[in-house]
């Protein structure tokens, strides 16, 4: 993502092969908004990991129990990282660990690492990009943002009939508004460059990170 790696040149991140790593998780539910959290407590047990540059962390999918609630499937549930594949090491110590998150408990299991697989189209649950809370000035400092990484696709707020675009995440006790974005019209190389690299900020706390629409869905449990 380029906000997150100051100290990195395009060249070498583009260079940088990326995982997928997944850990199955056993647990039976979580706040919806938990991104927070969950990186609060990964990095509790592995503060090397505290503001690493090239960590992405997802959210958790779950489905809609309570209000501002998920329940966790009984099979299925992972916790997946996206990570450069030298760092994978990094992670492992993460399996069979037990994260307090928030007010929940989940354990996890022997992680799974895949390679990225490209497709031409893209969704991101939630994307935030300071100071943009609007709509238009959003998609205009996204598509700068797809510039620098040299990205030339089309851009879409998606919508369930809800107008569910606009999520509202809460990090320290403060409410940072993002959207919902799919991005159209990748080639194999941008595809994966932009599931690598992501956009925006808050990589870790669940934002920016892009899967292929195939393998995701626009309204996920875990919407706020």
């Amino acid at each position: 993502m380029v906000a997150t790696h100051p100290q990195s040149t395009m060249s070498d991140l583009l260079a940088t092969p990326y995982l997928s790593v997944a850990f199955p998780v056993q647990g039976t539910h979580l706040s919806a908004d938990h991104g927070y959290p969950l990186y609060a407590s990964i990095t509790h047990i592995l503060p090397a990991l505290h503001s690493a540059p090239w960590l992405g962390i997802e959210l958790i999918s779950g489905i809609p129990w309570d209000k501002g609630m998920i329940a966790l499937p009984t099979y299925g549930t992972s916790l997946r990282l996206r990570l450069p594949v030298q760092h994978f090491a990094t992670v492992l110590p993460l399996a069979g660990k037990r994260l307090e998150v928030g007010n929940h408990a989940i354990r996890l299991g022997v992680p799974l690492a895949r390679p990225l697989v490209s497709a031409s189209s893209l969704y991101a649950r939630i994307v935030t990009i300071k100071p943009f809370t609007e709509p238009e000035p959003f998609l205009e400092a996204a598509r700068r943002q797809l510039m620098t990484l040299g990205i030339d696709a089309t851009l879409e707020l998606p919508r369930d009939g809800r107008t569910r675009y606009r999520r509202i995440i809460c990090i320290h006790g403060k409410k940072v508004v993002g959207f919902s974005l799919v991005v159209h019209g990748l080639s194999d190389q941008d595809s994966i460059t932009l599931q690598s690299l992501g956009l925006g900020g808050r990589r870790t706390m669940g934002c920016g990170l892009f899967n292929p629409i195939a393998n995701t869905q626009y309204s996920q449990g875990n919407a706020s």
